[in-house]
């Protein structure tokens, strides 16, 4: 391989495998673009390749460390998952944005530089609106230009702080960064909004549900992770993340208990899954950066897991609105079987990779001191149970049978999904392989008493607490609804704002024109009556008179002169 080329390069040139006109033949040259990509760089040893100097700043794009390996690992791993489970499609705009946003979150984290890093981070947006478009509805329109406007931004805020930091330092290399200057705050803003922080996450929920069935499961595997491992890589350590993410793991839990779309309740537990990575980057300690990598690799893989079950059964049913889903257990038993292991995985059971990947970021929280972080952790692992790890099999297999007969998933579905849940058991009963990926040594061990007996008590209640709730009738019901979050203050509140200044200005502008209408009739009437028929101008003069007058500006004119 040139030392120049990044994996990304070779999505790129892959991507041209659309134009092939069979389908199966086009198909299985999509698949094997993942592979080689990532036979191009795994057997690399760790050191920077592809160093090219332009203008005087050093551009790396193929940085290969613990770090960014085990990034690129993963998303190789969902980019051949999410081609698999999409292998029916025939719509080539599609296949060719999911290779091309796949390979730029890739070339994204092996950049060595911010400038790289922004080619690619803007390569993400660019690739990834089109996978809502190919919905090609008036809504996917809508929701893709507010996707796209709000990734462009994150880009361009991520630009000025790189040129800022450059001014700055006279550096563009992307290392750890500490929030002691505009530039780094702006480049800490660009990433927490593609990682979705509170009040900047509304993105999320807009965009993944609009998207195609498939585009659904490529989204939720990429663009969020990227930034959290920009902010591992940048900002670890900062402490304000652990705040902001214990956030993050909480809001999400209540608006996701209400949700009817069930790929917006996956939305949903995007930000709360991310949340528990970003309290382990803010605390920044080697365990706790372990702990955030791990999770974020058994997060791709069970989050899209889900997402491929969520889309089987809509592709099947051609609804993923739980008041309409139910009884598919029989239907659809593969899938109902794959989705309780992406279910169990999300929910750390014993046994399940998210049990393994999370124990490591609890543990951290509780051995630096952030006992109240810690409880959050917890409370929002019980959420995770009653959102994602019991309505979503509940609501689509085992609920109030709707009477629907359909068939089970196609073939490709099922491996694609029955690959991600093989992963999703093996990483949790066998973590060692895993644990030996991370940036650092790993002297830890899940499987202990005390982590086993406190996971099973939390989701024994849990669990239960939902028995009763639904026994009793007190779970919110699945209703036809929207339902609106942070998001209310742009698609209502400035709406209505922007109606009630219309109303304003409107009514000022007539008041002005009224007031000068009104200031002009008066000149006008003024005019009339100097300069009218009956005005004192237009009266017939005595020819004396005007000899005196004349006689008068004569002199005065005089005086004027010889002064």
């Amino acid at each position: 391989m040139p030392e120049i080329l990044s994996p990304a390069f070779v999505y790129v040139a892959g991507a041209l495998s659309v134009l092939i006109p069979w389908r199966v033949v086009r198909g299985v040259a999509l698949l094997a673009v993942p592979l080689v990509a990532l036979a191009s760089f795994v057997t690399l040893p760790y050191a920077n390749y592809g160093l090219v100097n332009i203008f005087d700043l050093r551009l790396g794009f193929l940085r290969i460390d613990p770090l960014s390996f085990v990034f690129a690992l993963v998303f190789s791993l969902a980019a051949f998952l999410s081609l698999l489970f999409a292998f029916h499609l025939r719509d080539r705009l599609e296949q060719a944005a999911s290779l091309l946003y796949a390979g730029a979150a890739i070339g994204a984290v092996f950049a060595a530089d911010l400038l790289t890093l922004f080619i690619f981070w803007e390569g993400t947006a660019l690739a990834s609106v089109f996978l809502i478009w190919a919905r090609r509805t008036e809504g996917a329109w809508h929701t893709g230009l507010r996707y796209l406007a709000i990734q462009i931004g994150s880009g361009l805020l991520l630009l000025a702080g790189l040129i800022l930091r450059y001014r700055d330092t006279g550096s563009i290399a992307f290392e750890h960064m500490e929030l002691d200057s505009l530039g780094t705050w702006l480049i800490f803003l660009a990433f927490g909004i593609k990682c979705a922080f509170p009040l900047l996450h509304n993105w999320l929920q807009d965009a993944y549900p609009a998207s195609t069935l498939t585009g659904s499961v490529t989204l939720s595997a990429f663009t969020t992770k990227l930034a959290v491992y920009a902010l591992a890589r940048g900002f670890a350590g900062t402490e304000s993340l652990i705040y902001i993410g214990a956030v993050m793991t909480i809001f999400p839990v209540f608006f996701a208990a209400i949700e009817n779309n069930l790929r917006r309740v996956l939305a949903y537990s995007i930000n709360n899954q991310i949340g528990f990575m970003v309290v382990g980057i803010g605390i920044g300690t080697p365990l706790a950066l372990d702990g955030t990598v791990a999770h974020a690799f058994a997060h791709v893989i069970y989050k899209g897991l889900l997402f491929m079950s969520v889309g089987a059964v809509t592709y099947r049913t051609g609804t993923a609105k739980a008041s309409e889903l139910g009884g598919l257990w029989k239907s659809m038993p593969l899938t109902m079987a794959f989705c309780i292991v992406g279910s169990l995985s999300i929910s750390a059971f014993p046994l399940f990779s998210g049990f393994v990947s999370k124990s490591l970021i609890l543990s951290a929280s509780a051995d630096t001191g952030h006992f109240l972080v810690w409880l959050t952790l917890l409370a929002a692992s019980v959420g995770v149970l009653e959102h994602s790890g019991i309505k979503i099999p509940y609501s689509m297999f085992f609920g109030h049978d709707r009477g629907l007969k359909v068939r089970e998933a196609p073939l490709h579905m099922l491996i694609a999904m029955g690959i991600a849940a093989a992963l999703c058991v093996g990483i949790g009963l066998w973590p060692q392989p895993l644990y030996g990926l991370l940036p650092y040594p790993v002297d830890f061990h899940p499987y202990t008493t005390d982590h086993v007996v406190t996971q099973l008590q939390l989701l024994f209640f849990a669990g239960l607490a939902f028995a009763v709730l639904i026994r009793y009738g007190l779970y919110p019901a699945e209703l036809r609804s929207i339902n609106l979050d942070f998001d209310w203050f742009y698609r209502r509140m400035l709406p209505g704002m922007t109606i009630v200044l219309a109303y304003q200005v409107q009514t000022g502008w007539r008041a002005l024109v009224r007031a000068a209408d009104y200031r002009l009739n008066r000149l006008l009437v003024a005019v009339y009556r100097t300069h009218g028929p009956e005005g004192i101008l237009a009266r017939t003069a005595p020819t004396g008179a005007m000899v005196f007058w004349i006689a008068v500006v004569l002199g005065i004119t005089l005086a004027l002169t010889y002064l």
